[in-house]
């Protein structure tokens, strides 16, 4: 039996943490790693604890949930923790600001309970929350405003023809399946395919290769997925 995912909650409102602690610990395969008041013992935390995922809320005292998402994604020791952003606010400039500085997905606290630990499963699992739509419209809006990071475009430019496509259907928003009937591939090969982007654009997972892509005009804003039979 796999050993439960462990998660960092951190919120500045202590009746919320205990809310989420008994949600996590009420099921087997989740476990409440810490709890942390506001961003500066969020990172603190995340460091020390090396949590699965750190459950993030953005508006807290002192260092907000931004600060300390860009922390703990850029720290070398925290390369294995993924951060999922949770807030009350539906801002897009709030989500986009997470998730350029490394969150691998965006929840509202108005979720069910029951989402909010598949949400957690599926970010622990490496995958990213890139579903709803307000994450596809916020990256589309404002990816474009922002000047590209310099050390992309030579990255970039080291990618195969076949990565680039595959880059281009995973910021489209599909699925492995999917790229796999468009490009007449096997999973397994487009696998291969989303490990080496992540490898060579230094992405935790797919979330930051959908802000890459927009970011550098592999996708631009406008276009539509392509269909997949």
């Amino acid at each position: 039996m796999n050993p439960p995912v462990r998660v960092l909650i951190a919120d500045d409102q202590a009746l919320l943490r205990t809310g989420f602690r008994l949600l996590i610990e009420s099921v087997p395969d989740l476990a409440v790693a810490g709890e942390a008041a506001d961003g500066e013992q969020a990172v603190e935390l995340a460091l020390r604890l090396r949590p699965d995922v750190v459950l993030m809320d953005i508006r807290m005292p002192g260092m907000d949930g931004l600060e300390a998402t860009r922390r703990i994604c850029a720290d070398p020791d925290a390369v294995g923790t993924r951060v999922l952003v949770l807030t009350t606010f539906d801002l897009d400039e709030y989500v986009y600001a997470a998730l350029r500085g490394g969150a691998s997905g965006f929840l509202l606290k108005d979720i069910l309970p029951a989402d909010l630990l598949a949400a957690l499963r599926v970010v622990a699992a490496g995958d990213a929350l890139l579903a709803p739509a307000v994450t596809r419209r916020l990256i589309r809006e404002f990816a474009g405003r922002h000047e590209p990071r310099p050390r992309l475009a030579r990255e970039l430019a080291g990618l195969t023809p076949r990565e680039r496509e595959v880059l281009r259907l995973v910021a489209r928003g599909l699925p492995n399946r999917g790229i796999a009937e468009h490009l007449g591939l096997s999973i397994a090969t487009v696998k291969t395919h989303v490990r080496r982007l992540l490898a060579k654009l230094d992405a935790h997972d797919r979330a930051q290769l959908v802000v890459i892509a927009y970011e550098t005009g592999v996708v631009t804003a406008g276009g539509n997925p392509p269909s997949t039979g």
